[in-house]
């Protein structure tokens, strides 16, 4: 296992982290953590060199935490540094704050958490944790112990990010970031920017929450079997990002104890600038390649919005093109129903026609959008 400093803590962190969010579990129910494979796994990680351990208030409909708490007695507590996360939505007062970290604390069984993040900023998470003064809370948390470092973790747009990151003497980031992220949330220019101001940076979702392993497409495996070095897709997706020293530690949500053996036989070379120039053409040809699958050129930028009758128009586009690109569309159902509400979806859309005039992308916005409901609706 190879080590990183992390940013200007210059704490040692293992540059793979154990994500602690899709344990086994039993009957399909996401509560019912298989506790005793669990325990197993986590150990198994510790014991070959992962000593960051990532959770989070509402994991595994807050069994989580618990179950961390378990794993990490009998000495395993004390090698590792431990992360979890204020769920930022939940807070509705300063009390709150110190509520849910002395629940924490209990829950995992510590006196301290090594690594406290505000989970899941965007910009409404951001001003309701500022209105409730959470500054006041973590310098106290770091003056009394309870907390030793604090950070973020982020989803929304580049120029928020910025904000957040010169806002609050934060230690440490956490971002989605993969070679199909370059562009997207924080992005590399996030990434760079979090590192130049010393923060240690933490990457989620560096699969793409498995898209970048499964259903790999017959042209993909072409290019990934023409390496002189033969690695999986999974490996590949590490690589990228290991590859690049501005990353501290990348998070996996292992649930198998191959897939930590594999994980961690990975990080044995991956030392920053270590890929070939020949090795970082081929994930750039994969990435052009799951480019050309996507289905509207959409950026993001949203001039549409907001559509008169509700309709998250990007959002609509994002997972169209999530469908297109990898292959799933199960998956892409999935999110569209459980991330959308009635209104913000498709088929709510009037044919108003506004927003096409306003797109810089002259996108078909009415015909596409018909599009997604045929994808997710029929």
């Amino acid at each position: 296992m190879l080590y990183r400093k992390f940013g200007k803590t210059r704490e040692e962190v293992s540059i793979l982290g154990f994500g602690c969010m899709r344990f086994p579990v039993v009957d399909k129910d996401y509560k019912k953590i298989n506790e005793e494979e669990a325990i197993k796994q986590i150990r198994y990680g510790i014991d070959n060199g992962i000593n960051y351990i990532d959770t989070a208030y509402m994991y595994h409909g807050g069994m989580s935490e618990p179950l961390v708490g378990k794993a990490l007695k009998d000495g395993y507590r004390e090698r590792v540094k431990l992360a979890t996360k204020l769920p930022s939505w939940l807070v509705h007062s300063r009390e709150d704050m110190d509520k849910y970290l002395n629940e924490q604390l209990e829950k995992l069984q510590t006196d301290h958490i090594d690594f406290y993040l505000m989970h899941a900023l965007n910009k409404a998470y951001w001003e309701n944790l500022k209105k409730h003064n959470v500054f006041d809370f973590l310098d106290k948390a770091l003056a009394d112990g309870r907390i030793k470092y604090a950070g973020f973790s982020f989803h929304d747009d580049l120029n928020l990010f910025k904000e957040i990151v010169d806002y609050y003497d934060w230690s440490f980031c956490q971002i989605q970031y993969n070679f199909m992220d370059e562009n997207y949330q924080a992005g590399k220019e996030g990434l760079k920017y979090a590192a130049e101001k010393g923060l240690g940076v933490v990457i989620m979702e560096p699969l793409r929450g498995g898209s970048l392993t499964r259903n790999i497409p017959e042209d993909v495996k072409a290019i990934w079997d023409k390496a002189e070095i033969k690695r999986s897709p999974a490996e590949w997706g590490f690589r990228f990002l290991w590859d690049q020293p501005e990353v501290s530690v990348v998070l996996s949500g292992m649930n198998e104890i191959q897939q930590i053996e594999e994980n961690i036989k990975s990080t044995e070379t991956a030392y920053p600038n270590s890929l070939t120039e020949k090795e970082a053409a081929l994930i750039h040809e994969v990435k052009q390649i799951y480019e050309s699958r996507i289905k509207v050129n959409c950026t993001n930028c949203r001039y549409c919005m907001p559509c008169s009758f509700g309709v998250d128009i990007p959002s609509n586009f994002e997972y169209l093109n999530e469908a297109s690109i990898y292959g799933d569309i199960k998956a892409s159902r999935n999110k569209y129903n459980s991330s959308l509400k009635s209104s913000e979806k498709a088929s709510s859309c009037k044919e108003c026609g506004k927003c096409e005039k306003l797109c810089p992308q002259h996108i078909q916005i009415r015909k596409m959008l018909k599009e997604v409901v045929e994808t997710f609706e029929k």
